[in-house]
């Protein structure tokens, strides 16, 4: 993959949301492109991984196995969704395997190599994390809403239930 397919695939995510073409391709050196076939593991249940994971196309599963083998979906991330961003931050193990649903490409960035940048490049560190956290908002504000809308169901406290 050459550094331009690289610069594309991450300006056209959410994480270049605020990011100048300069900033892009300084992040853009950092990411490793992989492509995964249906059902193939991303990342196992009980992993740690201290990398950040981006869907560029197709669809990953986040899912566990009982111990007859059936794989149980629990969540699907789609094209532009942010898979690892706790994991990236945190360290702990991952609650779910993740997994290709589909023919798919992600892109990742390891907290390592991205903290390289802390010093000589502080805006696109900042810039990054500020999309992250943009979008772990999102998830907790969406999580929220289904929270209330369960409530509502089980309590039969809205008019529609």
């Amino acid at each position: 993959m050459t550094t331009e397919d690289k610069f594309q695939i991450l300006k056209n995510s959410p994480l270049a949301k605020e990011m100048t073409d300069d900033e892009v391709s300084v992040l853009a050196d950092l990411i490793e492109v992989r492509s995964l076939e249906p059902g193939e593991i991303l990342l196992p249940e009980g992993s740690t991984d201290r990398n950040l994971y981006v869907v560029v196309s197709g669809v990953i599963e986040v899912a566990k196995r009982d111990p007859e083998g059936t794989w149980t979906v629990l969540h699907i991330l789609g094209p532009d969704e942010l898979v690892g961003e706790l994991s990236f931050m945190d360290d702990e193990p991952r609650y779910a395997a993740l997994r290709a649903g589909a023919k798919t490409t992600v892109f990742s960035l390891s907290r390592g190599r991205f903290e390289l940048l802390l010093l000589p490049h502080p805006w696109v560190v900042y810039k990054t994390m500020r999309a992250i956290m943009r979008i772990a908002h999102a998830v907790q504000r969406r999580l929220s809403m289904h929270m209330i809308e369960l409530s509502n169901y089980f309590l039969k406290s809205h008019p529609k239930y």
